[in-house]
């Protein structure tokens, strides 16, 4: 197996969006999860928007990223996450 160069020079500030229904517990569950991959997130650092019809919710979080297997595994926790629909 070949690994290609990443095109992300390591530490980095990452945004990350995160998607889904709206929810109370929603951005504080995000939160918890991306902190269990960048101990310094803070959750109030996290920029929030609604949909339109306020059904569904987007939430952009800026992590300290220090290497590529960090951020495939925060990706892989944040899509497995049954409250999640998308992760940009």
């Amino acid at each position: 197996m070949t690994t290609e160069p990443s095109l992300i020079e390591y530490p980095c500030d990452f945004p990350i969006k995160v998607f889904g229904a709206a929810h109370p517990d929603f951005a504080q569950t995000i939160a918890t999860v991306v902190q269990g991959h960048d101990a310094g997130f803070q959750a109030a650092s996290i920029e929030l928007r609604n949909s339109k019809t306020s059904r569904y919710i987007s939430l952009t979080c800026t992590v300290r990223a220090t290497s590529r297997e960090q951020l495939d595994a925060l990706y892989r926790d944040l899509t497995s996450h049954p409250m999640v629909k998308m992760v940009l």
